[in-house]
């Protein structure tokens, strides 16, 4: 899976350093495996929420962190549409974002 916007990533754990090995975690993680639908990341992310038009919400540093990322399963890649702390994205509709 082609994870866009990396750079979002390490935006956000130079603002949270505890957020850092986690994310590079999930990062390397994606980039290794391929997903035909949610359900198969539902599988391996157990705590992650499919919250509609193809988003899966993650779970980062026991629920500390949210990263909301948009999938295209055909073409294996994945957007990084929000990553916020868990007071930050209740302001906002993961469905759209």
């Amino acid at each position: 899976m082609n994870i866009i916007a990396l750079g979002t990533l390490k935006e956000f754990w130079v603002m949270h350093p505890d957020s850092e090995e986690q994310l590079k975690a999930w990062y390397a993680e994606m980039k290794r495996r391929s997903f035909k639908n949610p359900h198969e990341i539902k599988e391996r992310y157990q705590t992650a929420d499919a919250v509609g038009n193809n988003r899966i919400v993650f779970n980062i540093k026991g629920n500390k962190y949210r990263l909301i990322v948009k999938f295209d399963y055909l073409r294996q890649k994945g957007f990084v549409r929000f990553i916020g702390t868990h007071k930050e994205y209740d302001k906002i509709n993961a469905e759209v974002i």
